[in-house]
């Protein structure tokens, strides 16, 4: 049996973690923290998981969370980097959702995030949680870093061709739009159903905290520091991030077949037949990323990539379980044979 904890669960990602792990045999989740909501139930808070959940919330430093073989951190930035070092010097697995891990650089962590790291000594430590990518570090790893929402997207769908060297890596382009669950479960005004209903908008068109992630993983695929132009948007739906990417061609090349072989073996990338266009709603409740690949016919040395994703799923929680199996040596597919849900 293996004992999971989930700190900060709350949220969005919080409650998507106990809806995935809830019926599993193998797993038993044994605490489930919040401030805010401590002494209340959860399947008060959340009503979904009623029948499947009869923990009550606790304050992190009352939680047995030191007891436990995986610790999940659906937090906000800055708290994993605080608490999970006591935890892995008594040797729990951790898996960090939020982004107190992801980058490898302390000094342009804290630019983006706008604190200083607590423990950058435990940056070398690592495992960043792509498994179509670091499958073997994060089976060995005791410490997770689970990729944000956008840049699982986007290094999915760049991956391929920044791997082959058949694009421009000084010239890259990402536009990804999001549903509001990328923006956590919080109060904000910009956010309310009259605020973002019936609009769609771009934001941190100069610079998103993302970017270094995605450019972080570009440039280890690449060899080289790569040119990456990346805006999000936020569109008036719940889930569901799609990603539209381009790159330039340095040789022709049949890049659908070049997708197909990369991920032929990848039990959660599902590469569309040509021609296809892939729709959110085809991935929601999912643990999947679907990719389509097109060759413009008026550019013809440029590649145009679509990808979509679960922000919650594949995106966060699902991807988090995803590397939890890989981890504890389970099959990697354990509790992620989810079929997106229709309509």
């Amino acid at each position: 049996m293996i004992r999971v904890g989930i700190v900060g669960g709350t949220g969005y990602t919080g409650v998507e973690l106990l809806r995935l792990l809830a019926p599993r045999d193998e797993v038993e989740v044994v605490t489930v923290t919040s401030r805010a909501a401590a002494g209340r139930r959860v399947d008060a808070e959340f009503p979904s998981l009623r029948g499947a959940c009869e923990l009550a919330f606790v304050p992190p430093e009352e939680a047995p969370l030191s007891d436990c073989d995986v610790v999940f951190f659906a937090t906000p930035n800055g708290t994993a980097m605080q608490q999970a070092p006591a935890l892995l010097d008594a040797g729990v697995r951790v898996v960090d959702v939020s982004a107190d891990f992801r980058l490898r650089d302390a000094g342009e962590w804290a630019h983006w995030y706008g604190m200083e790291h607590a423990c950058p000594e435990r940056l070398a430590e690592v495992a960043y949680g792509l498994p179509e990518v670091h499958r073997e570090a994060i089976a060995a790893a005791q410490l997770v870093a689970n990729p944000g929402c956008y840049p699982t997207a986007v290094l999915l769908g760049l991956l391929p061709l920044v791997e082959a060297g058949i694009v421009d890596p000084r010239r890259l382009i990402a536009s990804a739009v999001s549903g509001a669950s990328g923006a956590g479960r919080r109060e904000r005004a910009d956010l309310l159903l009259a605020e973002s209903s019936d609009s769609t908008r771009a934001y941190a068109a100069a610079g998103h905290r993302h970017q270094p992630e995605i450019r972080q993983g570009l440039d280890l695929a690449a060899g080289v520091p790569v040119g990456l132009t990346f805006v999000p948007h936020l569109v008036p739906q719940v889930r569901g991030i799609h990603a539209t990417l381009f790159a330039e061609l340095n040789t022709d090349v049949d890049v659908q077949s070049l997708f197909e072989r990369r991920y032929a073996d990848e039990p959660f990338v599902d590469v569309l037949p040509p021609g296809s266009h892939p729709q959110t709603r085809s991935v929601r409740g999912a643990n999947t990323c679907r990719l389509a690949v097109h060759r413009p016919d008026s550019d013809a040395a440029r590649v145009v990539v679509l990808a979509v994703i679960d922000n919650l799923v594949k995106g966060a929680a699902g991807q988090a379980i995803q590397n939890m199996n890989l981890m504890c040596g389970l099959p990697e597919t354990r509790g992620l044979s989810c079929i997106g849900v229709l309509p």
